[in-house]
């Protein structure tokens, strides 16, 4: 076997590994002891967040395991500040890397920093994961979503 092929042959056998490690871990979290519905309370930083596409805010908290601070929100779409009011409407994905993200809408009335989030789905242990929340910002500029989230039982 040449070392080229040996290799490959490792990083093969680690990259199966890994996704072994992180589905298992997936399915853990989605099977621990933590509720499967209830109130939603995370706040967010959005320090690299300028309005436009493809950018982000930072997770700091949640009171849920599935969402964890360092998880980022990603917008699909721009604000649009040339609308009166000036808006946010646009997908987002809130993304846990490794193959497990939420798929949801956000739509903010930026002038008077109030919204409404819903999630429906996603990839791997949000998959079965729905939330609806209030969307507010606090006088330190700490972003809240406030609501309830379940997700659907595969029974």
């Amino acid at each position: 076997m040449s070392l080229r092929h040996a290799f490959a042959v490792r990083v093969a056998s680690a990259a199966v590994v890994l996704l072994a490690l992180l589905v298992g871990s997936s399915a853990a979290l989605a099977g621990s002891g933590s509720p499967r519905a209830g109130a939603l309370h995370v706040t967010k930083e959005c320090s690299q967040y300028q309005g436009e596409a493809g950018q982000f805010c930072t997770i700091t908290s949640a009171n849920i395991p599935w969402i964890r601070a360092g998880m980022r929100v990603v917008y699909a779409d721009a604000a649009n500040f040339g609308r009166t009011p000036p808006m946010l409407d646009t997908d987002v994905v809130l993304s846990a890397g490794h193959g497990s993200a939420a798929y949801g809408h956000v739509t903010l009335n930026l002038a008077t920093a109030q919204g409404t989030v819903e999630f429906d789905g996603g990839t791997g242990a949000f998959a079965t994961f729905h939330g609806s929340a209030n969307v507010t910002v606090d006088a330190h500029g700490v972003w809240h979503w406030d609501g309830t989230y379940s997700f659907r039982s595969d029974d």
